[in-house]
């Protein structure tokens, strides 16, 4: 059973420790957009959350995000964010169905999502695989360069995300985030594009995350507890 006081609490207490972090780093809280990881949760999940005053929901399949709409169309204000791999032949529905999609890896998910087009654009996130992980998708940092080209004037790229390679203590996650600063920073130098989105950090390292430039932290477990099989 959901217990909507449960899930305010701890959204405000998540909500709490980024403007802790935010302080530490002299940053605006209101900078950072709190995304909740909400794959696998219930719809009722999700609606305690956007009582307490959540409006970002992550997903990582297709499928089951659309479910999830279909029985919260009275929320309209909801953002949708793809934050798992998306399949190429997905993508025209994808770019129907989310504000933003936070993993393209590839050309040729830049070109299908390039003739999906909608108006406004798609926007989209690259993913950067800084841990060179084959169990993750995400593309090698010395490729993001080329995918941004690829899919400059096709779709709004607004900036990079990563997931750092599990580690031991937050503090090791520190220079993946580092890292993704920087190549986003030589990236917009080079475009001339602003990439003003970092979407890294979440629910065991985003504090760390926001003192290393996150503007966007994915956080599920701190809100929702562990996810439901």
């Amino acid at each position: 059973m959901i217990d909507d006081n449960e899930i305010a609490s701890r959204l405000a207490h998540v909500r709490s420790r980024i403007e802790a972090a935010a302080r530490r780093a002299r940053r605006a809280a209101a900078s950072i957009r709190l995304v909740l990881a909400s794959k696998t949760q219930p719809v009722e999940a999700i609606r305690a959350a956007w009582r307490a005053g959540a409006r970002d929901f992550g997903e990582n399949y297709v499928q089951e995000a659309i479910a999830k709409r279909a029985q919260l169309t009275d929320l309209s204000d909801i953002r949708w964010h793809l934050i798992g791999h998306l399949q190429t032949n997905k993508a025209k529905i994808a770019a129907a169905s989310f504000a933003i999609i936070q993993s393209l890896d590839s050309t040729r998910l830049a070109d299908a999502l390039a003739r999906a087009q909608k108006n406004p654009p798609v926007r989209a996130l690259i993913e950067v695989n800084l841990g060179d992980e084959a169990s993750k998708s995400g593309v090698a940092p010395d490729d993001v360069a080329a995918i941004l080209d690829a899919a400059r004037g096709k779709v709004e790229i607004d900036g990079l995300m990563t997931i750092p390679p599990p580690a031991a203590t937050p503090e090791l996650a520190r220079p993946y985030f580092v890292r993704l600063r920087e190549l986003r920073d030589s990236l917009a130098m080079r475009s001339g594009l602003a990439l003003r989105e970092l979407s890294m950090g979440m629910t065991d390292d985003f504090e760390i995350a926001i003192e290393e430039g996150a503007t966007i932290v994915r956080v599920g477990r701190a809100v929702f507890g562990e996810r439901i099989p």
